[in-house]
């Protein structure tokens, strides 16, 4: 990747222009058996598409904190991105009354209700699909997002040295950020063409940089795995050889 990135977003548009159909991201849910697999181009579209939403229809601007409520999946994985290129600090299961705006899954719309600001619902249902009934008081992402511009450009630069992410106590600007994802990166052998196989969740750095941003950060991709201890061992062995995975972090144990 470029050594010159500062900001996630700058690792992203790195990835999309060494090779935009590589897959960047691919998901599994082993509750549901769904599978999503997007594509460097694809993924960029998605955070395109959120950050125009974000900055346009949610009027969120640099410095104001979002609230994310969401496991690791891959409209997390979205935000997050969306997120940076508008310059919005993230705070991982953050107290969502002390928020700008909040961002939750459909486990979690009482506790989001606390945020005075804007709030937004993702049903996280396969193929990115929206509520059966919209949640009163929410903005269905699977509704709105699908209007935006496919492209996007901040109002204002974002500053690399502002808070980008505070996850389990730890706090990171932007530049520190795509530093430290780029040491985990090395810390985990990952290079160019890497496939990662993780099943850890959001909700600590370890799980975002396996997730996310170690891969990213070296023109590697991830295969991002939920409730993967529904899965047998067999079929755990069968998914590494199907998806050309060449690196394993998996804390759950299969059946």
């Amino acid at each position: 990747m470029n050594a010159s990135d500062r900001t996630p977003a700058d690792l992203l548009r790195s990835a999309l222009s060494a090779d935009p159909g590589r897959p960047l991201i691919t998901f599994y849910d082993d509750a549901t058996g769904e599978r999503v697999e997007l594509s460097v181009a694809t993924f960029a579209n998605w955070v395109a598409k959120t950050a125009n939403l974000l900055q346009g229809d949610l009027a969120a601007e640099p410095g104001d904190r979002l609230a994310l409520l969401l496991p690791a999946h891959w409209q997390s994985a979205v935000w997050l991105l969306a997120a940076a290129s508008v310059g919005v600090t993230v705070e991982v299961g953050g107290d969502p009354a002390d928020a700008d705006l909040v961002v939750s899954g459909p486990d979690t719309l009482e506790e989001a209700r606390a945020c005075a600001g804007e709030r937004v619902a993702l049903a996280l249902r396969p193929l990115g699909g929206r509520f059966p009934q919209p949640p009163a008081g929410f903005t269905d992402y699977a509704v709105e997002v699908p209007g935006q511009g496919d492209r996007f450009a901040p109002y204002a630069p974002v500053d690399p040295q502002a808070p980008a992410l505070l996850v389990d106590g730890v706090g990171l600007s932007a530049v520190e950020l795509v530093e430290r994802a780029r040491a985990d990166a090395g810390e985990l052998g990952l290079g160019a063409g890497s496939r990662l196989l993780t099943d850890r969740g959001y909700d600590s750095w370890a799980g975002l940089a396996a997730g996310l941003y170690a891969p990213l950060a070296a023109g590697a991709s991830v295969v991002l795995c939920r409730h993967l201890e529904k899965l047998s061992a067999d079929g755990l062995r069968q998914r590494v050889e199907s998806e050309r995975v060449t690196h394993t972090v998996v804390d759950g144990a299969p059946q």
